[in-house]
């Protein structure tokens, strides 16, 4: 993957794209399925020559970049309309920092990666979103990710996080959120890039946005 401001904007998009669905389980107990099947899919199709690819198409990640813009600064409100808030950013900031470790544990690497293989297998029996494809990789997500540490702890509506099936997507969606991580990092991404490019993401995204519209 090229390194360039295009494919660090999209890929954070992606990773905000991935915490807005976490959040919106935590609180509500459900987010839009096709946000599931998105996220989960960048996990499990990996035949793809790009990002847009990866997540299927560039409108796709609509939600993501309206993410990006917003915990930038560019926006005072999220996506959803709801007042500015620190939660997204502190996950994504989690997710950033538990994927640095895992390229630097190679056991956890290896399983994690025999986690999403056998989950691919599935796919031959069952939909991407399927409960037992979803029980799979939260499985994976809390053998591999979840053994790093420091856990991230979720907050929201303790009916929807105590509920299994609940707390099983948005382990899922956790670990796609590794994955848009992983694409950060290999499209050059870092904590320096995420200091002083906050401007040019920010109109890479803006950009981006006004080619959906």
């Amino acid at each position: 993957m090229e390194a360039n401001i295009r494919n660090r904007t999209l890929a954070l998009s992606a990773l905000f794209y991935c915490i807005d669905g976490v959040i919106k389980l935590a609180h509500k107990g459900q987010c839009d399925p096709e946000q599931l099947s998105i996220c989960l899919g960048s996990l499990l199709h990996d035949e793809a020559d790009s990002i847009e690819d990866i997540y299927g198409e560039l409108a796709n990640l609509k939600t993501g970049l309206g993410a990006l813009m917003y915990n930038l600064g560019g926006r005072q409100l999220d996506p959803d309309g709801r007042p500015k808030d620190m939660q997204s950013t502190r996950y994504s900031i989690n997710i950033l920092h538990l994927q640095r470790k895992l390229m630097q544990n190679n056991d956890i690497f290896d399983e994690l990666m025999q986690g999403i293989q056998e989950a691919q297998g599935k796919l031959e029996f069952f939909d991407l979103t399927h409960p037992n494809i979803i029980a799979n990789l939260a499985k994976t997500y809390s053998k591999t990710i979840g053994q790093l540490g420091p856990r991230i702890m979720v907050k929201g509506d303790q009916t929807h996080l105590g509920n299994p099936e609940t707390a099983s997507k948005i382990r899922a969606l956790l670990l796609s959120a590794i994955r848009a991580a992983l694409l950060w990092d290999q499209a050059g991404g870092g904590r320096w890039k995420l200091l002083f490019e906050r401007s040019k993401m920010q109109k890479e995204a803006d950009q981006l946005l006004e080619n959906i519209a």
